[in-house]
């Protein structure tokens, strides 16, 4: 019986000291808020996908037009200036040309259509509407997108993340002081996501019959921050 006894109060003051435990980190409370910043910064390079699609009565042929018309777009990409490592084959496709027949009772192949996709890096931003004016004047006849970037976007980043960590800390001073509570010391700390986007402005190069809007890239980050409070 005295075993048990002891037991039974060992375990109570366990559970008393748990207890004591969790009402005073309850007492002292924390406070979770997430701050957030975007640096803008002129971007400094550009990424096209442009390419050729060409039809033919036969697979060979479409491809053989494909392939001719799309190593004069590469040819006048290098006399523009852009260096073999930056582009390269991003897609490659060759299908039947599906029509509907003459009856309207099914499809029928109605010749082949091949398409050559290159990636491109223009590292040059006033470069951009003369590399897409050589390339349309010889042959290039898709143009899949053209997005803005930066080539080092590291300091951009690491801005946006200390501005982001500043917020985070006026939000939270903020809030403790309307709270009257005070401030304590930071428990934990997480990361968001970052974010490019672009910010359009009307740019035309002066030697490119091609406008392009170059603009800015903000960078945008965010972080987590959980303040110990006290009173």
């Amino acid at each position: 019986m005295r075993k048990l006894s002891h037991l039974a109060l060992a375990i109570a003051l366990t559970f008393a000291a748990v207890a004591a435990q969790a009402d005073s980190t309850l007492a002292a409370g924390t406070l979770t808020v997430t701050g957030t910043a975007s640096v803008a910064a002129a971007p400094d390079m550009a990424t096209i996908q442009l390419g050729v699609t060409t039809n033919g009565a036969m697979a060979g042929a479409a491809m053989t037009a494909n392939s001719t018309a799309l190593a004069a777009v590469i040819a006048r990409l290098q006399a523009a200036g852009i260096e073999a490592k930056d582009y390269q084959t991003s897609s490659l496709s060759l299908n039947p040309n599906w029509v509907n027949n003459a009856a309207g009772t099914g499809s029928e192949i109605n010749g082949y259509i091949a398409t050559n996709l290159l990636t491109i890096k223009v590292r040059t931003v006033d470069q951009v509407g003369a590399v897409l004016d050589a390339a349309i004047t010889d042959g290039a006849n898709t143009l899949n997108s053209l997005t803005f970037g930066l080539q080092n976007p590291r300091p951009v980043e690491d801005e946006a993340r200390k501005q982001a960590v500043a917020d985070a800390v006026a939000r939270a001073t903020l809030i403790a002081t309307a709270a009257g509570a005070k401030l304590g010391a930071i428990q934990s700390i997480s990361e968001g996501g970052n974010t490019d986007m672009p910010i359009p402005m009307y740019k035309m190069a002066a030697d490119a019959a091609v406008p392009v809007a170059a603009g800015e890239v903000a960078t945008t980050a965010s972080v987590i921050i959980v303040f110990q409070l006290g009173e």
